[in-house]
């Protein structure tokens, strides 16, 4: 699994800003989902849950037991604009459209992450 580092909040302010106005690029969506990843990654250390965003960033992330190889116990898969507005708080966990599987798959807890 890849490390991904976050972004100060003011510069994922910025991306947001972007977004809401509909002039986001790729590289946009990009780096807002890969700070929130870090910031899940931060505060739910782990991995016993797999958090995808395709094509952008994987995640493994809750206290639990650790899987190395094949499919993990646990799997939340989900589209990076459904991530971006479930890490901003723009999105109610029970709202949102996502492949979920196994033992701590529900990430509301966990969020919001940054509501910039």
């Amino acid at each position: 699994m890849a490390r991904y580092a976050a972004l100060t909040h003011e510069e994922f302010a910025e991306i947001c800003a972007r977004l809401d106005a509909g002039e986001s690029t790729r590289a946009d969506l990009k780096s807002a989902t890969k700070h929130l990843a870090a910031l899940l990654v931060h505060r739910a250390p782990g991995a016993s849950v797999e958090v995808r965003i395709p094509p952008f960033a994987a995640v493994q992330v809750i206290a639990g037991a650790r899987h190395t190889r094949g499919t993990p116990p646990a799997v939340v898969e989900m589209d990076a604009t459904t991530w971006i507005a479930l890490g901003r708080g723009q999105l109610a966990w029970a709202d949102a459209t996502v492949r979920a599987s196994g033992e701590r798959s529900d990430l509301s807890p966990y969020l919001p992450l940054d509501v910039a």
